[in-house]
Parts: C-alpha cells; structure tokens; sequence
C-alpha cells in the first residue's frame, strides 16, 4: 500500500533538501508516493500566488503533507506560508522534538524534549491595527476551546508515547486573562484525566532560566503560540541547531511535516545544504502514517532511516555546518549505505 503525500520543495536549499529525503525514502522503500506542489517565493514566481489553491486542495485530498523551508520577508511584503498553511488547514498542534544527535558535539548531552505549541491564535493571530500615526496595536487572542484542545491534544500525545511530565509555561501573572485561560484549561485537563503524568506551571522568564541551567529537568513543554516559537529555536540550540530539528504542525484531519530552518539563498544551488532536518520531520511523518493508518511499514521503515542517518553522524559524515565535510549529495549517500 502507497501513502500519497504531497511534497512542496519551497524555497532557496528547499529544492535540494527535498530531492535528497526523496532519494533517501526511494532507498529504504518507504512506502510513499509523492506528488509534488509549490508554495512560497517560487509560487509566487511561477503562478501568482503565495498559497496556490491547488496546493491546498492536494492537502486536503491526502492530508498529509512535507514541506521544505518557505522564504518570508521581514517586516514588509507578504505574510509567511507557513501561517497560512496553519490557518487555512486548521493545524492547531505544532510539534518539535530536540533530542541530542550522536555525533554532534554540544554544551549538553541529556537533552530529550518535545516542544508543543498552540498553533492558532496568541500575538500570531495577526490582528494589528495603527490608531494613530506612530503608534500600533498587536493583540494577543485566546479562546477557552482553543486552549482546551492543545492541553487535551498534549496529553494524548504523551500518553501514547510514555512521556513523565508536562511544564506548562506561560506569563499569567502579568496576561491575567489570556494566558491565565491557557493555564486554567491545561490545569483542567489534566485534572479531568486523572493521569499519571506529572504536571506543572513555570513562569515563562524563570522556566527559560531553569531550561538553560539543565534541560534534563523537562520532558514536554507546553506553550502558547509565541512562546512555543521562541522556546523551540531555544532548545534546538542545545542539541546543534535547526538543522538537525524536525517539525510537524498537525491538527485534527491533515498535518504537514516540515523543515523548520531558513532557506538560505545564499547557498542554494551550491551542493552544500544540510537535508538532515527534512529528513528527520520525513521520519515523524511516516511514524504519523503508522500511527494513524495502522501501516507497521512505515514504523519500520522510519526506525530505518533514524538508525542510517545516527550511524552516518556517529561516523562523522557530516555537512559543514556541523563541521563535517559532506556534501549534500555525499551525506545523502552515507545515509543510503547506511540502510539496514
């Protein structure tokens, strides 16, 4: 049985990231079919639209979807891809796991996170006006079913996976109403489902500061949007970076898996881009089909690749920026001849 998964390249490295997790999946015989469609500057460039409406509706027909880094401006033109996919496709959950890679020399060596973050509202609902010449609002929006959802969503998840505690950060001493909802509805949670998983509430400064003085300390990480951005780049950091950090923004019918680092234009077409981070959200992916259309070839077919590209990193086959001398293509195949 093939999975159809819609592919979307995106932008500058995009393209040659994609093409190294397709050749990757082609030689562990993952049981997927790509269908490939574009999003982001190259979209705009070849269609008109940031977003195509094509686009969209392949994800809503396979529901599945990995996407390679999309181009967003800063502080003028259009607004990010990766918001919009979100919101158009109601993909509530965003997922990040930061775990040490072996190989990869940091500051810490016991790092095992999950990062998960409200998808959907907060600062990032994108409500600002000018009341004035000079003078802006932005306003931070939360709904109790909204808040509800991620708390309910964050316990199945760690159910499933056995996971020993959920910290809840948040700012509810100063956003009372706000992030006083989102603590009260995780807290509620919780407490309905009687479980066996710890729980607890951190001030958002202090727990940063608890987080960097030992990141053992913390297991999953529950965040309200803005946060949930701002705290992931943070634990990516101890582990080597984004690029060797997956994502998945999933909600209740269609998910898309993603590389969460830039699109470096400057190096694209230059054979020199790290895949690692496509192909470890290409990973969750199939670990998502196993999990959600009962396929046990995906499992084994992700726990394949995780162990080729851990030995490839452990044998020091490496790209440049985790200071090996690999090319694109060149880790690409120390991760093929590495396939169980």
């Amino acid at each position: 049985m093939l999975h159809t998964v819609v592919l979307i390249p995106g932008d500058g490295i995009g393209p040659e990231v994609a093409d190294a997790v397709r050749a990757i999946f082609e030689a562990a015989g993952a049981p997927i079919a790509f269908v490939e469609h574009p999003a982001g500057q190259s979209a705009l460039d070849r269609t008109g639209e940031l977003l195509p409406e094509t686009t969209l509706a392949a994800i809503r027909e396979h529901h599945v979807a990995l996407k390679g880094p999309c181009t967003t401006p800063i502080g003028t033109g259009f607004r990010s891809v990766n918001v919009a996919l979100r919101k158009e496709l109601k993909l509530f959950a965003a997922v990040r796991p930061v775990r040490n890679m072996p190989g990869v020399r940091t500051r810490f060596d016991d790092v095992d996170l999950v990062i998960v973050r409200e998808n959907t509202e907060g600062l990032y609902s994108g409500v600002e006006n000018e009341i004035t010449e000079g003078v802006v609002t932005s306003m931070k929006v939360a709904t109790q079913s909204a808040c509800r959802r991620i708390a309910e969503w964050t316990l199945d998840y760690a159910e499933k996976r056995a996971h020993r505690k959920i910290t809840v950060l948040h700012k509810a001493n100063i956003m009372k109403l706000t992030d006083g909802m989102f603590i009260r509805e995780a807290r509620a949670a919780h407490e309905a489902r009687n479980s066996d998983i710890a729980y607890e509430e951190l001030i958002i400064d202090a727990g940063l500061m608890r987080l960097v003085q030992n990141p053992a300390d913390f297991d999953i990480l529950l965040c309200e949007n803005l946060y949930g951005d701002l705290v992931s780049d943070l634990c990516a950091g101890f582990v080597g970076g984004l690029g060797v950090t997956p994502g998945a923004n999933i909600g209740a019918v269609d998910a898309v898996f993603e590389a969460v680092h830039g699109s470096a234009p400057t190096i694209a077409g230059k054979n020199i881009a790290n895949p690692l981070a496509l192909l470890m959200s290409g990973v969750m992916m199939l670990n998502h089909l196993a999990e959600t259309r009962d396929d046990p070839k995906c499992a084994n077919v992700a726990q394949r690749i995780k162990a080729a590209y851990d030995a490839a990193l452990s044998d020091g086959q490496t790209t440049a920026d985790l200071g090996g001398g690999c090319s694109t293509s060149k880790f690409t195949e120390a991760v093929v001849t590495r396939l169980a």
